[in-house]
């Protein structure tokens, strides 16, 4: 595509070459010299006729001169800075997260072998409640026969405890028997309230508990609703309490985690707006803003860390994928150009401006230097650093053809 643009640049050029001849009869003040081969003549000025000294043409250094129909030609469009939203913008990289307290991890409650588990594979959305298997331990009915045992003691105290009272109360019992009976229910009380909790917190009910009823095993739920990260278990498999065995990710507060590196921070602030797009999952946009501000910063890459909140859309979650995102800093209003009327030569940023409605049929184009800011949607904030002219106006479109023509002047002159 240069190789194309190179070559309409030239074809370009050569048209308005041609365009510049100028026709001049008899006695017009110039003297014309003929040339064979059908070469264009060569106007010669003279010390009085206005265009300078040695027979050269003169124009101000950085400048260039275009006919009205070299300008139709080209389709030249002359205009202003116009003031338009042109967002600024800081980039950042990331991944989708979820709170700490988004993320379960389920073990069991005792130790003991895993039956009759669920077959569940990574990626199952799970249920609060949902049944996952069985653990089973001998140790368990050992447990409720303790329980019904103290229950059982604590009846029989709590009636000797009745009958001491009423010796007491007829003065034929002993105080110290009466203390020690209370003393033994007191003991039997708390062992048997003890034992409840436990086996409450394994899912068995104690209050129906009874000879009949005893089991060796326990059920395993889920005690909240997500989606299975990980799974670490299987059937026949001794498990205890620290083991996690299922790993489950709740996605309804899904965030954003982004890296901000530490020179952009200070134009953050809790609150601005931010789009980011997942690669792996497409072009989509989403929307976002900035939810946390971390305080703390890594010296290894330079940055602090966001978190940001979802807004509108949200893309399907798989946690820690990759996110590239945009934080827009402002939304003001600046002077703007299209980004095509900015010219780029040498490390020289410009713009070329002339008086369109000029009276003597050709427009004198001047460089005005400029400083570009934020581009967005075809259009650059500018600052002009030279002051534009009176009664010029920006060329807005086909700057760059301008810089060839002047670019093809520069060559010629040089020979």
């Amino acid at each position: 595509m240069k190789y194309i643009s190179y070559i309409n640049i030239a074809a370009l050029t050569l048209l308005l070459l041609s365009s510049c001849k100028h026709d001049h009869a008899p006695g017009d003040g110039h003297d014309h010299e003929s040339h064979d081969h059908g070469e264009p003549n060569t106007e010669i000025h003279t010390e009085d006729d206005g265009h300078g000294h040695d027979g050269e043409e003169h124009h101000e250094e950085g400048s260039l001169v275009l006919t009205d129909s070299q300008i139709a030609t080209i389709g030249l469009e002359f205009g202003s800075t116009t003031n338009l939203k042109v967002n600024n913008f800081v980039n950042a990289t990331g991944r989708l997260g979820v709170p700490a307290n988004a993320q379960t991890s389920i073990s069991a409650k005792a130790a003991g072998i895993l039956t009759s588990n669920k077959k569940f594979v990574e990626g199952n959305f799970i249920k609060n409640g949902s049944f996952i298997g069985y653990i089973a331990n001998p140790e368990f009915i050992s447990k409720q026969e303790e329980y019904l045992q103290t229950k059982t003691q604590l009846a029989f105290v709590t009636l000797e405890l009745q009958r001491q009272q009423l010796l007491i109360s007829a003065d034929a019992g002993a105080e110290r028997d009466l203390q020690k009976i209370q003393s033994q229910q007191s003991s039997l009380l708390t062992n048997q309230k003890s034992l409840s909790k436990y086996l409450s917190y394994l899912g068995i009910d104690a209050v129906s508990l009874s000879a009949d009823n005893l089991t060796d095993r326990i059920s395993l739920y889920a005690p909240n609703s997500g989606y299975i990260s990980s799974i670490k278990m299987h059937n026949g498999m001794y498990v205890t309490p620290e083991m996690g065995l299922i790993e489950i990710v709740n996605t309804e507060h899904q965030h954003l985690e982004l890296d901000v590196f530490e020179k952009d921070i200070s134009s953050i602030k809790v609150g601005t707006r931010l789009s980011y797009t997942i690669p792996s999952l497409g072009s989509q946009v989403f929307e976002g803003n900035v939810n946390v501000i971390s305080k703390e910063f890594n010296p290894d890459d330079k940055t602090i860390r966001i978190h940001g909140h979802q807004t509108g859309d949200k893309p399907k979650f798989i946690k820690d994928l990759f996110i590239n995102a945009k934080i827009w800093l402002d939304e003001d209003t600046s002077p703007s150009l299209p980004s095509d009327a900015i010219v780029r030569d040498e490390g020289m940023t410009f713009v070329y401006a002339g008086d369109p409605d000029a009276e003597e049929g050709e427009v004198d184009f001047t460089k005005i230097m400029v400083v570009p800011g934020a581009s967005d949607n075809g259009f650059t904030t500018v600052s002009l650093i030279d002051t534009l002219p009176t009664n010029h106006r920006i060329v807005t479109k086909g700057a760059y053809y301008v810089y060839a023509q002047s670019k093809a002047g520069e060559l010629a002159h040089e020979h």
